[in-house]
C-alpha cells in the first residue's frame, strides 16, 4: 500500500518529532509470536500506547544477533507456521486501519534471498513496508539489495556498533536511508550492560557523518533506560523487554496486550519527559 503522496512515512514521521521536540520511540516484536493472529492486533495496541514507528521481526532459523529471549520468539513464530510472506500480510492487515505509523522489518538475509530481491522489495512496498534491517548484510555486500529497496521508496536501515570504525561509519551512513540504528553495547540483544556516557560519545561521532535520526538499540529494559538514551538520541528502540512480556503471558491475549500496552505507555512518559525536562 504506497502512501498517496509517495512521501517517506519515516522522514514525515522523524520530522514532525524534531518539530515537536519529542523523541521517537520504536518498539520491537516478532510477527507471529506468540500467535500470528496476535500480531496485528499488537502492532494497534502498541501505536495506541504511544509508539511512533514499529518494528517486526522476520522470523529466522538462526537469528545469530539475537539473545535467548528473541531467538526463542522466532522458533515459536516458525513452529506456527509464520513465513516471510505472512509477515507482509500482516502488514498489509495493519494499513487497513493504519496509514501513518511507519513499519519498518528486521531480519535476516536468506528470508529475502529466497523471495528475490526485486519481488521482495515490490510486494514489501504494495503492503506498506517503509524500511528493511538486514542484521547479517555487511555494506560492502549491500548494493543490490538496497537497489531494489530504494527503487521502491523503502529505506535500508543500517546497524553500528561500539566496534564501528569511523572509516566504516562513513561509508554506511552514505548508503542508509530513514535512520540509523545504533546498537548501544556488544553482544546480542537482551544484554544489560548500557552505558549513557558511551552512547552519547559514539552518537556525536556518528552525527559528524550523517543527518539522518539516530535510534539506539540494545540493552534497554526500563523507563530509566528509555530516558536515558532518549536524552542523547533521536529514537528509542525496545526489543527484548517486550517480548519477554509477551513470552510470560502467551497464553492470555488479553492480559499480555494489556501488558505490553502498558509497559509502552510507560517508555513514552518516561521519553518525553526527558523533552518536558529540556525544553
Amino acid at each position: 500500500m504506497v502512501p498517496e503522496t509517495g512521501a517517506s512515512r519515516i522522514d514525515e514521521r522523524f520530522a514532525g518529532l524534531r518539530a515537536a521536540g519529542r523523541k521517537a520511540l520504536v518498539p520491537f516484536i516478532t510477527a507471529g509470536d506468540p500467535e500470528p493472529g496476535w500480531t496485528v492486533p499488537l502492532m494497534h495496541r502498541l501505536v495506541e500506547a504511544g509508539a511512533d514507528l514499529l518494528e517486526l521481526g522476520v522470523p529466522f532459523s538462526d537469528p545469530m544477533a539475537d539473545g535467548p529471549v528473541i531467538q526463542r520468539s522466532s522458533e515459536r513464530a516458525l513452529a506456527k507456521g509464520m513465513t516471510i510472506h505472512r509477515v507482509l500480510e500482516a502488514v498489509s492487515a495493519f494499513r487497513q486501519r493504519d496509514r501513518e505509523t511507519p513499519v519498518v522489518l528486521m531480519g535476516y538475509l536468506n528470508p529475502i534471498e529466497v523471495v528475490g530481491y526485486e519481488p521482495f522489495a515490490r510486494e514489501a512496498r504494495e503492503v506498506g513496508v517503509d524500511g528493511v534491517l538486514t542484521v547479517d548484510l555487511p555494506p560492502e555486500e549491500a548494493g543490490e539489495l538496497v537497489d531494489a529497496l530504494t527503487s521502491q521508496g523503502i529505506a535500508p536501515v543500517f546497524l553500528l556498533a561500539p566496534t564501528t570504525t569511523e572509516a566504516r561509519i562513513a561509508k554506511i551512513c552514505r548508503m542508509a536511508r530513514g535512520f540509523v540504528y545504533y546498537v548501544s553495547l556488544k553482544g546480542v540483544t537482551g544484554s544489560d550492560r548500557l552505558d549513557p556516557v558511551a552512547v552519547a560519545e559514539k552518537l556525536a561521532l556518528v552525527r559528524r557523518h550523517t543527518a539522518l535520526p539516530i535510534g539506539v538499540g540494545f540493552g534497554i529494559k526500563d523507563p530509566e533506560s528509555a530516558a536515558q538514551v532518549a536524552a542523547v538520541s533521536d529514537a528509542v528502540v525496545i526489543g527484548s523487554a517486550l517480548v519477554a512480556r509477551l513470552e510470560a503471558l502467551h497464553g492470555d491475549r488479553e492480559r499480555a496486550e494489556c501488558e505490553v500496552s502498558s509497559f509502552v505507555a510507560d517508555l513514552r512518559a518516561a521519553i518525553d519527559g526527558v523533552r518536558s525536562a529540556a525544553a
